[in-house]
């Protein structure tokens, strides 16, 4: 069903319209449940196509944050000075990851964004620290990758466009960090506090596989809501 797809792509278009018309994205400052912040990491490398992941997948999930009152704070490995763009779309106020403290954050969220880089040092250690500290974790399609290597995933359902051991993600993926994880789909699954998509606008696009950016935002939008 391409429903959510379409549906996501209509609130992108009705709560962002501002994105088209000024495609600088930072860090949100209006939120609400109580002052609750939603930390973002992106990946570093190159990106395969920036404007479409920068536009539909991260602005997607900023517009399902902030709407759902949440205020979005988005971080890299270098933070500052090294920002993500595109020729038409850009991020902009991003945090040193070493620099952010968890604590203040009620879940993390990380884009496929089509990136390269799969393991950063730091990346796998605030994983880590981010499931010690049992608060929700949410990561897109190239993502998932980050959460096997950082060894969270294992006695873990979680889903992926393929089965990783797909010749298609022959070179691309090390099969060691799927070990003791149990590959579960290209939908949204949720095991315990870490939720895991399948598909990403990258996918969508280029594979022709329906995008779960939408569904997989609101899946962590219902795990960090107030009960």
């Amino acid at each position: 069903m391409r429903k959510i797809g379409i549906l996501a792509l209509l609130i992108f278009v009705i709560g962002v319209v501002s994105f088209s018309s000024h495609p600088i994205i930072g860090s949100t400052e209006a939120f609400g449940q109580g002052g609750s912040k939603v930390l973002m990491i992106i990946r570093e490398g190159r990106l395969y196509d920036p404007d479409l992941s920068i536009k539909m997948e991260v602005g997607t999930m900023m517009v399902l944050l902030k709407k759902a009152g949440f205020g979005v704070d988005v971080a890299s490995v270098n933070g500052e000075g090294d920002n993500v763009s595109g020729r038409s779309q850009k991020i902009e106020k991003l945090l040193r990851l070493s620099e952010v403290k968890l604590d203040d954050y009620v879940g993390v969220i990380i884009p496929c964004m089509g990136a390269e880089d799969v393991a950063s040092p730091k990346m796998l250690t605030t994983i880590k620290d981010v499931v010690a500290k049992g608060k929700p974790i949410a990561a897109s399609f190239g993502a998932v990758a980050v959460l096997g290597k950082a060894g969270v995933l294992k006695g873990r359902k979680f889903a992926l466009m393929l089965d990783p051991s797909d010749p298609l993600f022959k070179g691309y993926f090390d099969m060691t960090d799927f070990e003791g994880a149990t590959y579960s789909g290209p939908g949204v699954v949720q095991d315990g506090k870490i939720i895991t998509g399948g598909t990403c606008p990258i996918a969508e696009a280029y594979r022709g596989v329906q995008n779960r950016t939408f569904e997989l935002t609101q899946t962590l939008i219902a795990a960090i809501k107030p009960k």
